[in-house]
């Protein structure tokens, strides 16, 4: 059960990298644990695309009592982010006190902004250094974008099934999706459950870039030969489909799907990935999954390349891009590795 976020509203409006504003700025956050007297146990998580800012019910067996990173030892920040609906400022909400929701008039977010009201969380409270900034996917581009803006500000940076840039074919699958809530005549209609069936089809078709073919193959086959309709696959496609309708809202998804097709390291830097990445100055660890055909490995090989010094590891997984979120137990194992490589832990 996800428990309360903090919420911190912003004292200004938030000036957006499309040049718009974004006016009452609302933050959702969650800490565990505390902070030490030298300020040099905070773990700040960058969450993925539907997740929300409490890491220790989405990401267990890596956060939470007895796991790698604990409440005990460690001071650990999760913010939702901006143009989610799990208390941050998004197409839900109204545009000034007293108006309607933005619905599909919601600007668009970068993953700067993202990174803009992280910033902003962090001088609220009071965090002058963060000891290990980790993120899988779309949040391993706010933590990359991050490192890159203020690289003395980290410790040790580890990043999962993420890129340096978002590439064509992610972004084809996000318009796919998008095609799909379009379609769906009630997205227009602009209503809190608007797109809802455009949303459950664009689920469907995200997680067949989330899975593998070994995945389905193994969880999703048929226990005999003889079934001609109602196949496990189907009903499998159908619930999670269902399970994001219960849970998230179309107008979100839309304008969360845009901010991760703008990610790209190297805009207004001289569009090479290569120099800014070897800006970045915190330790790092890189981790593909070899099954991933989302964010394939080739993407985070040529993040360790250019990042100086940084490790990279591949799980062998047959889970897919989702990996990041399922190999808890690989994940430990290569932090320990890395951090006693780096001898900084």
């Amino acid at each position: 059960m996800t428990s309360q976020p903090h919420l911190y509203t912003l004292p200004h409006p938030l000036p957006l990298e499309s040049g718009a504003l974004l006016p009452h700025v609302q933050i959702a956050y969650h800490t565990y644990g505390r902070l030490n007297a030298e300020g040099t146990n905070v773990i700040w998580v960058c969450h993925a695309l539907t997740a929300n800012s409490d890491v220790l019910a989405w990401w267990p067996g890596l956060f939470g009592p007895g796991c790698y990173y604990n409440a005990e030892e460690h001071f650990i920040v999760c913010a939702n982010i901006l143009g989610s609906c799990y208390g941050s400022t998004g197409p839900l909400n109204a545009r000034t006190p007293g108006e309607g929701p933005w619905y599909q008039a919601f600007p668009l977010l970068t993953i700067r902004d993202l990174v803009a009201a992280h910033e902003e969380l962090r001088q609220h409270l009071g965090i002058r250094h963060i000891h290990t900034l980790i993120g899988g996917s779309m949040g391993g581009q706010q933590a990359l974008e991050w490192a890159v803006q203020q690289p003395s500000l980290f410790s040790n940076l580890v990043v999962l099934a993420t890129n340096a840039r978002h590439s064509p074919w992610g972004i084809a699958f996000n318009e796919a999706q998008r095609l799909a809530i379009f379609a769906d005549a009630t997205y227009h209609t602009a209503s809190p459950t608007g797109g809802a069936a455009g949303l459950r089809a664009a689920r469907a078709t995200a997680l067949l870039s989330y899975r593998s073919y070994q995945a389905y193959g193994q969880t999703q086959a048929e226990p005999t030969d003889d079934q001609l309709t109602d196949f496990r696959a189907s009903a499998y496609q159908q619930y999670q489909g269902d399970k994001l309708v219960a849970r998230f809202n179309a107008y979100t998804y839309v304008a969360l799907s845009r901010t991760m097709d703008t990610h790209h390291l190297g805009r207004g830097r001289g569009g090479e990935l290569g120099p800014v990445l070897a800006g970045i100055q915190a330790r790092t660890l890189v981790i593909g999954i070899s099954s991933d055909v989302l964010f394939p490995p080739a993407e985070q090989q040529l993040l360790a390349r250019h990042i100086p010094g940084a490790v990279y590891a591949e799980m062998d997984s047959g889970f897919g891009h989702d990996g990041f979120l399922i190999e808890t137990a690989q994940i430990t194992q290569l932090l320990e590795q890395f951090h006693v490589r780096t001898a900084v832990y």
